[in-house]
């Protein structure tokens, strides 16, 4: 069973015609079934008025399906979302007589200029993201593996269930997993890919997971579920900082940004910045309002809610 994660970046609801609506919040997912393949469509649905949303989609996403149907600043700030993020494949569907010329560009040097233009026709988009689906070469991590949580709740008869994606490596019924930052653990009761029961699941699936031991009441959005000992919780991070190009302010001691991974977004102040004369690459210390839960090395978005048009700062490798 291959499953694919889809951000729709463009209007809402392109996605109600692609696939069968499941959770609704800021985001909401839509699935796509044929035989043991799989897609999952993530749309940002309370963006451009939150930016969380777009960080979300971008974040769970292997790649990312761009509706183009007008050049302006909020293209902008989700092109520089899907830069930042790291979602190097997608395709891109231009509406209202837009030519690739006139876009071009706007995505030169980034991950979009890769992105494969295609028309919009919703039965062909169906077809092509199931192939590319099942085309993915079977994951063959047997290390433990992370499940951020995006949605949880309780079921009756069933107890508290958790949503996400696995991040990386595997997850199997009856592991003992750390509920990070918190100090408890769970047990994985049982597992589901897209209502199917399955005995475990890999990089990239989409998963229900029944969880003993814990209660709703002590999760919450972001959470990891883990028994890798190599994740780690920070409340504090000094890495150097990747700004983009479009981002003009710099930073400053005091400026309250936000930093997202995974399905975290998390207020972090600064505390300090070092240049060394590089303002595009400045060394950060930020304390953050949360503990921030990541392995070493992974990619974390840098924004800035007060920054107008454009929202998105950079990135940076956590320690």
């Amino acid at each position: 069973m291959a499953n694919l994660n889809v951000a729709v970046i463009g209007p809402n609801d392109f996605a109600k015609d692609l696939g069968k609506k499941g959770t609704v919040s800021d985001i909401t997912l839509y699935d796509l079934k044929q035989g043991a393949d799989t897609v999952t469509f993530i749309e940002p649905t309370k963006y451009p008025d939150r930016l969380a949303p777009l960080f979300y989609a971008a974040s769970l996403a292997d790649r990312a399906l761009i509706v183009v149907d007008a050049i302006n600043a909020q293209l902008g700030e989700c092109i520089v979302m899907l830069q930042c993020a790291g979602v190097r494949d997608g395709h891109i569907v231009l509406r209202n007589y837009l030519a690739q010329e006139q876009l071009a560009p706007l995505i030169k040097g980034t991950v979009l200029e890769g992105y494969r233009y295609v028309d919009e026709d919703k039965a062909a988009l169906r077809e092509m993201l199931l192939e590319e689906a099942r085309s993915r070469p079977s994951a063959k991590e047997l290390g433990k593996g992370a499940v951020p949580i995006d949605h949880f709740f309780n079921v009756k008869g069933v107890g508290t269930v958790v949503l996400g994606c696995v991040a990386y490596g595997r997850i199997e019924k009856h592991d003992e997993l750390k509920v990070l930052p918190t100090a408890r653990t769970a047990l994985v009761r049982s597992i589901q890919k897209h209502d199917d029961d399955f005995s475990d699941a890999v990089h990239g699936d989409r998963v229900g997971l029944a969880l003993k031991n814990i209660d709703v009441e002590q999760l919450d959005r972001g959470y990891v579920l883990t028994a890798d000992e190599r994740v780690k919780s920070d409340s504090a991070i000094t890495a150097e900082a990747e700004l983009v190009s479009y981002w003009k302010t710099p930073l400053k001691q005091g400026m309250v940004l936000h930093l997202g991974h995974w399905m975290q977004f998390v207020a972090a102040r600064v505390e300090s910045v070092d240049d060394s004369g590089d303002p595009r690459r400045p060394t950060v210390t930020l304390s953050l309002d949360k503990p921030v839960v990541h392995p070493p090395g992974s990619r974390a978005v840098l924004m800035y809610l007060e920054g107008g048009k454009l929202r998105v700062a950079g990135s940076m490798a956590l320690p």
